[in-house]
């Protein structure tokens, strides 16, 4: 590294500002980092694989209004990231503005919390893509292996892991290609959908059908869809829908350090993801709605998308969409993969995991490829409960999917949480970016910290009756374990914390001087 700022250009003098070498390759332009959140966001994924949320708990109506609701709420939280990846443009991202802005303890906590959203996400788009790869390969053949496979699809799942890692592991500059074709492939696939959904089916559903229908599948109540129960614990779990969709763009964070001009690209890169997610999503999911022929017969089919295809068009129709949407969830996990694998290496650069050594270290291609091999395989482990067979309703419902989505919405939205109120509390004393809110914050933050906290307590809700711990039909595989396995790693860390890493960890590491200098005693 050269010991003069002379050497540095504009993007290496702010990281080295921040304390830090620059060790990955900076390739990556503007709209690569764009399209590598815009990839994870994936409508093609999250609009597809939990529609059952939607569905199973308000109906066409609670999916057809509630999705632009809470994306409103959704850009404003990407709104107060961008503000912030602007300022502090490094992989570590959320932890990073955390520890900068409110201490390492609320930067350690921050970190864990993404972590641990990362891999869920990573875990729960690799599971959605391999259950539509295994409904794509059945409309080809009836008897597809004798029916639906709990342990096939997690094979498949354990496949679509393996392979996202070898291309991660590959090269950096094929991830910028493969997300760069990840974007057309979602605006141009999305568009085929609609296109086919509205222009071959013999009959579409009424505005009525569509915008006031209500449907309660959870089993609590009574299957009532009216009063004050359902209100407050069934119809709010729709929401989830779209905060789990709409999630994952603080990559555009941790691939700040591998992007061109980053305190511009990937501010912008994060609200622009989610601003044309949202509109693409919505669209998306009208349309599905509008295609319902059947309501009952959906609902028999546990509420997943595939059952309103089927009804609607001809197999080899379906079979196009469902193609369609499996190659868009696996560019999603690959850009899944990207930024957990990140996340993990700039975490582990500033001592905070154990194993921090491996975790940090970069293969000759400048890739933390220990990294993304240990969080592809903590991804399969969480995943486990999911060969548990789980009938709701008399339709199969993945119960361990759902979870694990919960599991990443909470841990990444609590994570986010943490530096927009550290922000705001800073107020005028925060040394804005190039890109930033123009004094809005002070409206902003509050508004999306209110938001991701009541979230956050809804995705921790049972999904089913069975799921209630006091209830008559409970049983252990209905549960949601989200608040089990966020509330354990909590208290790991809390003890883990006062135990050891209060006495160690100062947050953030500085590797080098405002210069391009390396400090003594930094390897």
């Amino acid at each position: 590294m050269p010991e003069g700022h002379e050497y540095l250009d504009e993007d290496e003098r702010h990281l080295a500002s921040l304390g830090y070498t620059q060790e990955l390759h900076r390739s990556w332009s503007g709209f690569s980092n764009f399209a590598i959140s815009f990839s994870i966001i994936s409508i093609l994924a999250g609009c597809f694989t939990s529609f059952g949320l939607g569905w199973n708990n308000g109906g066409p109506a609670a999916i057809a209004w509630g999705w632009p609701i809470v994306s409103v709420f959704i850009l404003i939280i990407g709104l107060c990231m961008s503000e912030l990846v602007s300022a502090y443009p490094t992989s570590g991202g959320i932890y990073w503005w955390a520890a900068k802005l409110g201490g390492p303890k609320a930067g350690f906590y921050t970190g864990w919390l993404n972590l641990i959203g990362l891999i869920a996400i990573l875990a729960s788009v690799a599971y959605g893509c391999a259950t539509f790869l295994d409904l794509t390969l059945g409309t080809f053949s009836e008897t597809w292996l004798e029916g639906y496979s709990l342990t096939r699809t997690f094979i498949m799942f354990i496949v679509i892991l393996a392979i996202s890692a070898i291309i991660n592991i590959f090269s950096s500059h094929l991830l910028a290609v493969i997300n760069n074709v990840s974007v057309w492939w979602h605006v141009a696939g999305a568009a085929a959908v609609i296109a086919i959904l509205w222009l071959l089916p013999d009959q579409h559903a009424s505005f009525g059908d569509v915008f006031a229908q209500t449907i309660n599948n959870s089993g609590m109540f009574g299957g009532e869809t009216s009063g004050i129960g359902v209100l407050l614990f069934v119809l709010p779990i729709s929401a989830i829908l779209t905060q789990y969709t709409i999630t994952g763009y603080d990559a555009s964070a941790h691939l700040s350090e591998e992007t061109k001009s980053a305190a511009d690209g990937a501010a912008k890169g994060i609200w622009r993801s989610i601003f044309y997610s949202a509109i693409g999503g919505w669209i998306l999911l009208l349309t599905f709605l509008f295609a319902v022929n059947d309501a009952d017969a959906v609902s028999a089919g546990g509420g997943a998308v595939v059952g309103i295809f089927t009804q609607a068009l001809d197999s080899q129709w379906v079979a196009i969409i469902l193609l369609i949407s499996t190659a868009g969830q696996f560019f999603c996990t690959t850009a899944c993969q990207t930024s957990a694998s990140r996340m993990l290496f700039a975490f582990s650069r500033d001592r905070a995991v154990p194993g921090h050594q491996l975790w940090s270290k970069v293969s000759k291609n400048r890739i933390p490829a220990n990294g993304v091999v240990v969080t592809a395989v903590l991804a399969a482990v969480i995943t486990l409960p999911a060969l548990v067979e789980v009938d709701i309703n008399g339709a199969p419902v993945p119960v361990a999917f759902f979870a694990v989505v919960s599991i990443g919405v909470v841990g990444l939205y609590l994570c986010f949480a943490v530096p927009i109120y550290l922000r705001w509390r800073m107020g005028d004393d925060f040394q804005v970016g190039k890109w930033n809110l123009r004094g809005h914050h002070r409206w902003m933050a509050p508004v999306a910290v209110v938001e991701i906290i009541i979230t956050s307590i809804i995705a921790m809700f049972p999904t089913s009756s069975g799921g209630v711990f006091w209830g008559d039909s409970f049983e252990w595989k209905y549960v949601n374990y989200t608040p089990l396995l966020v509330g354990g790693v909590l208290i790991l860390l809390f003890i883990y914390w006062h135990v050891s890493v209060k006495h160690w960890f100062t947050g953030p590491i500085k590797q080098i001087d405002e210069t391009g200098g390396r400090l003594e005693g930094v390897s």
